[in-house]
């Protein structure tokens, strides 16, 4: 009889494709899509993160609104919209009025009389709405999964807070692939394993940074890319260096109503990747669960519930 990990690595494979409910992105990646490409000054991507972060109210700024809301300049404002591809403002503000009409149809809020625990809850809630609504297509989780699976050696990299995300999928991620590496000190330290995975042949790293980024994280991915290893990152929202450096970018919201920042979606987002790396192979997958159910009995690592 398989084991209940074993059960759920079969039963649970993901399928390609989205449903028509499904279909539409969530609005934070529609504008994530929308400014990726070019590349934004400091003071556009100023821009670019309040419209992120503000869509509903900030589609229908005036340019003036929009403008003082920033702290930056009118023409500033109108350079934007050109370098992310319109004519005008006024061509950005009716794209931006279409996400943020389709995210307000999808309910209007409640009244609000939750504390501030609640509230919290409710933020990592919409968090994961969004990102089951990106799920909707999950070719790209399905293609890097693979790729994923193929390095070997494969490196996981997390930094300051950033590590125990890379803790979990890395503790995961030894058992169903035969090498993994993981990177949780930054200077030399990082440098030595990613150069040290690349010449063992490795071709990927899976890298998280989450707020506040480190920039030993933007160093390292840095590193990784020019010793010729592709990078997959996990982060929040932002807009910003460790993003445009990275390969693959999967962003998902962070929840930030507590001292401290909370990782729902993250944390789903990365089991969404161990999933899609069981999926690359399954007899690998099979033979490896089944090796390490027999080492487990055998050394009593785990009660019996």
């Amino acid at each position: 009889m398989p084991s209940p990990q074993q059960a759920r690595a079969q039963a649970s494979a993901i399928t390609s494709g989205k449903t028509a409910s499904e279909a539409e992105a969530s609005p934070t990646s529609q504008l994530r899509a929308l400014f990726d490409g070019p590349h934004l000054s400091p003071g556009q991507r100023r821009i670019a993160q309040y419209l992120i972060e503000n869509i509903t109210e900030a589609a229908f700024l005036s340019i003036t609104d929009l403008a003082e809301r920033v702290g930056v300049s009118q023409p500033s404002v109108t350079r934007f919209a050109g370098a992310v591809g319109f004519s005008g403002y006024p061509a950005l503000r009716e794209k931006l009025q279409s996400i943020a009409l389709g995210a307000l149809a999808g309910g209007a809020p409640e009244e609000n009389s939750s504390n501030e625990l609640q509230a919290a809850v409710d933020a990592e809630i919409d968090n994961l709405e969004n990102l089951r609504r990106d799920f909707g297509n999950p070719d790209q989780v399905i293609e890097v999964g693979l790729e994923l699976s193929r390095s070997t050696p494969l490196t996981i990299l997390g930094l300051r807070i950033s590590a125990s995300l890379a803790e979990y999928v890395a503790y995961a991620a030894r058992r169903i692939h035969p090498d993994v590496r993981l990177v949780t000190r930054g200077g030399s330290v990082a440098y030595d394993a990613l150069l040290q995975s690349r010449e063992a042949g490795g071709t990927w790293v899976l890298a998280f940074s989450m707020p506040r980024h480190a920039q030993e994280t933007l160093t390292a991915v840095r590193v990784a890319r020019s010793a010729g290893l592709k990078v997959a990152l996990v982060t929040d929202l932002a807009l910003g260096p460790v993003a445009d450096s990275a390969d693959v970018v999967f962003a998902t919201g962070t929840g930030s109503r507590l001292v401290f920042d909370s990782y729902a979606a993250p944390g789903v987002m990365a089991a969404a990747l161990l999933q899609a790396m069981t999926d690359a192979d399954p007899e690998r997958t099979q033979a490896r669960l089944e090796e390490y159910e027999q080492i487990s009995d055998q050394h009593q690592f785990f009660l019996r519930d």
